[in-house]
């Protein structure tokens, strides 16, 4: 699952990591709360530039759907080849979804849910395997929209939920973007989930629970980090292992 992310990179660290040309990047303001149905940036496949740098709007509306209310946030990495909500976007649309980090609520037994923010112990930008649709209305107005796809939770996402959103190695973000590939055999082994070791997550204020707050307190510590790389038990048994929060600067 994935509802909440964000992404406060420098707009030159992203250039050079998802390799877009100067000049193609949109203008960009650190996003600290980024929710449904707001605008993402995204990166295609593009013949001239090779990739380029756009914006979708999050929901994905299937290009036959009749109306622009019904949109799916996430689409289950499983079933993405099959559903017909995805299928062809999955084979024809795919993108790269840029992030520094996503939240994920955990349970405390009460009715409030505390905050977590994940992140990349050795990775400060990463991209989320995404697929989009470009939706026309009768009078020809024309949306673009997007999902993040899924896995099965890794054993640090399974101490707060049973999925979490697929998130690509470096080295598969060519092969992802190729329009030219569209068997499922090949596409669907790099949907898997990221390893537990290399991420980490530590709580944060229910102050991100308001998709209205838009800065970096959204995403600061209150507690202590747990460190996937630190974890002995099973998901869904004993309490993580902590160690001392070492995020990255919010």
């Amino acid at each position: 699952m994935c509802g909440r992310f964000s992404l406060a990179a420098a707009p030159e660290l992203l250039q050079q990591h998802f390799q877009i040309k100067m000049g193609s990047w949109p203008a960009l303001q650190p996003r600290y709360n980024i929710a449904p149905s707001q605008p993402v940036l995204a990166v295609v496949a593009s013949t001239e530039l090779g990739r380029k740098a756009t914006q979708f709007r999050w929901g994905l509306i299937p290009r036959w759907s009749r109306a622009p209310q019904a949109s799916w946030i996430n689409a289950r990495s499983e079933t993405v080849a099959e559903k017909p909500s995805f299928r062809e976007a999955f084979r024809r649309r795919r993108c790269l979804i840029p992030a520094d980090g996503f939240y994920e609520w955990a349970e405390q037994g009460t009715a409030k849910r505390q905050p977590y923010w994940f992140y990349l112990v050795d990775r400060p930008v990463f991209a989320f395997a995404g697929i989009w649709e470009r939706w026309r209305s009768p009078q020809g107005v024309e949306i673009e929209t997007c999902a993040i796809l899924n896995t099965p939770a890794n054993r640090l996402m399974g101490l707060f939920h049973e999925r979490m959103p697929a998130i690509l190695l470096e080295s598969d973000y060519e092969l992802w973007l190729d329009p030219q590939v569209q068997d499922p055999k090949r596409l669907l082994p790099l949907l898997r989930p990221y390893p537990a070791e290399a991420m980490a997550a530590y709580p944060v204020s229910t102050y991100v629970n308001n998709p209205r707050h838009e800065d970096p307190t959204c995403r600061a510590p209150i507690g202590e980090a747990v460190q996937g790389s630190n974890l002995s038990e099973p998901a869904g048994s004993a309490s993580p292992a902590v160690a001392p929060a070492t995020p990255p600067v919010p």
